[in-house]
């Protein structure tokens, strides 16, 4: 199988004058991209970096992260991408685990990048768009270095290093190999994406994360397609560009979704290019599915996968029929299971616990073999997320392990709450946690954003989940909220959810 590096010279070849990266005017074409990743290998391995070193990486979704992602593997180094928003503490912890000898660090946020290489043997190099393009200018492309690294590559060797959000402890680094990803990218382009002539992806989800690295600027390097970016989503900016770019695919979470699924300007453009969606990072609620796909006439598939898993491991699949609800059935090159908490299998229609092994499972934790052994066994690795499985083969996530809510005994699946909560017309989000409670152990809670110009008090919500579920699931606390706490992706974070004080509790 192909490098990326040897991909891209492929395409600098084949497509010289196609465009590779688009952020607004600003046009990278194929042969500019290899060029310029070529002279990020000769800058890196001037400045002493060498094969298997770590370089941190901290940018915005901006043209510079493919040139200086690709530029670090094309240079033999491991690329630690890290999110623009950490502080210093955060920036210092991903630097000292990884040993990066190196941070590039784009100039708008170098500041808590400066304070947390303090005391680190990490060196920091701001990046300015003017001054890298001086710098990279002086620098000449070395193609024999780059032959040099390519022929002592091996598919197992590590390509990236993926700090994890743990709920609990520090974050732990996924170690991906070259193989991992790259094979990923291969199953997101053959497999669900299926770019061809023309066919442009939207970068709107981070790409230092998993999910934007695979789905949308590898799949479109495997492709020698267009990526066009978008450094901050809001779902109006989402859709002025599908319309200037004559978009033709996106990669989001179900945080987008719902937002373009509100987007009034929506009428006004013309979204006529448009033709798939990929989603992923959390659960789509069914009504959200429905209302997004009657709205833009856009069929969504929805997968799923974790950074330990490079991140795809199963998806609706576009050439057989969908299952709205479920995340489809396991990639190509990957197996997935169902285990009990004692590791053995479950019967077929219980609940357990995802389990997945392939070429797209991690190598491991870096420098952590604790946690490795604790997370994967004989090649499979534990997913922590619940799911069952119908006899077609598709596997419905169910919640995860951790999220589960324990009521007097009765196990309580915030999703499938989510869901009926999702079916309430003036509902835009909602996230159902558990919160302690002296009578029966665990309750429930439900943090609630309304439509915008919707009402609904949290009786009305209350009294509409009361009858569609069991009593033992519905909330005894719903409380309105104006915004749910999000990750980088969009993803809502349930950890830093917690119900208000009683004064404002709804009764039960």
């Amino acid at each position: 199988m192909h490098s990326f590096a040897s991909l891209l010279t492929d395409h600098a070849r084949s497509r010289p004058e196609d465009v590779a990266v688009r952020l607004d005017d600003h046009v990278l074409t194929w042969a500019a991209l290899d060029d310029a990743t070529s002279r990020v290998a000769a800058l890196l391995r001037a400045q002493g970096v060498r094969r298997g070193d770590r370089v941190a990486l901290i940018a915005p979704n901006v043209p510079h992260f493919p040139v200086l992602y690709h530029g670090i593997l094309r240079a033999g180094a491991v690329v630690v991408p890290m999110n623009p928003l950490l502080r210093g503490r955060e920036v210092n912890h991903h630097l000292t685990d990884s040993g990066a000898v190196l941070a590039l660090v784009w100039h708008t946020v170098a500041e808590a990048a400066h304070a947390g290489a303090v005391g680190t043997p990490t060196r920091v190099v701001e990046i300015e768009p003017s001054a890298t393009a001086a710098l990279l200018a002086g620098v000449e492309p070395d193609p024999s270095a780059d032959h040099e690294v390519l022929q002592a590559l091996d598919p197992q060797d590590t390509a990236v290093i993926l700090y994890t959000s743990g709920t609990t402890g520090a974050p732990k680094g996924a170690e991906l190999t070259h193989h991992n990803l790259l094979s990923n990218a291969v199953t997101s382009q053959e497999s669900l994406v299926k770019m061809g002539e023309d066919d442009v992806i939207l970068g709107a989800l981070p790409l230092f994360h998993a999910f934007g690295q695979t789905c949308a600027m590898n799949t479109a390097l495997v492709a020698g397609r267009t990526m066009t970016l978008l450094p901050r989503f809001t779902a109006e900016a989402a859709l002025a560009v599908v319309e200037r770019d004559r978009v033709t695919h996106f990669a989001g979470v179900p945080t987008m979704y719902v937002a373009m699924l509100g987007e009034p300007t929506a009428a006004d453009r013309d979204l006529s290019s448009w033709r798939s969606c990929v989603s992923g990072g959390a659960s789509l609620p069914v009504e959200v599915l429905r209302g997004f796909e009657e709205k833009y006439g856009v069929v969504i598939l929805e997968g799923y996968g974790l950074s330990e898993t490079s991140p795809v491991a199963s998806f609706n699949l576009p050439d057989v029929p969908r299952r709205p609800g479920t995340i489809g059935v396991p990639v190509r090159g990957c197996e997935m299971d169902l285990r009990s908490a004692d590791g053995s299998p479950v019967a077929p229609g219980e609940v357990g616990e995802i389990v997945i092994k392939g070429e797209n499972v991690m190598k491991g934790y870096w420098r952590n073999e604790t946690a490795t052994a604790q997370a994967i066994t004989d090649g499979w690795f534990r997913s922590g997320d619940l799911a069952t499985r119908d006899s077609d083969g598709y596997y419905t996530i169910v919640d995860r392990a951790k999220d589960m809510i324990d009521r007097g005994g009765y196990n309580v699946y915030p999703r499938e709450v989510e869901e009926v909560l999702y079916e309430h017309p003036a509902v835009e989000q909602a996230a159902v946690v558990g919160f302690p409670d002296p009578l029966v152990g665990e309750e429930i809670g439900a943090a609630v954003v309304l439509k915008p110009g919707a009402s609904a008090t949290p009786e009305e919500l209350q009294q509409h989940v009361k009858a569609q579920l069991a009593a033992y699931k519905y909330p005894r606390r719903i409380w309105i909220v104006s915004d749910l706490p999000k990750g980088p992706t969009g993803k809502i974070l349930k950890r830093e959810i917690t119900p208000p004080a009683r004064t404002e509790e709804t009764p039960a």
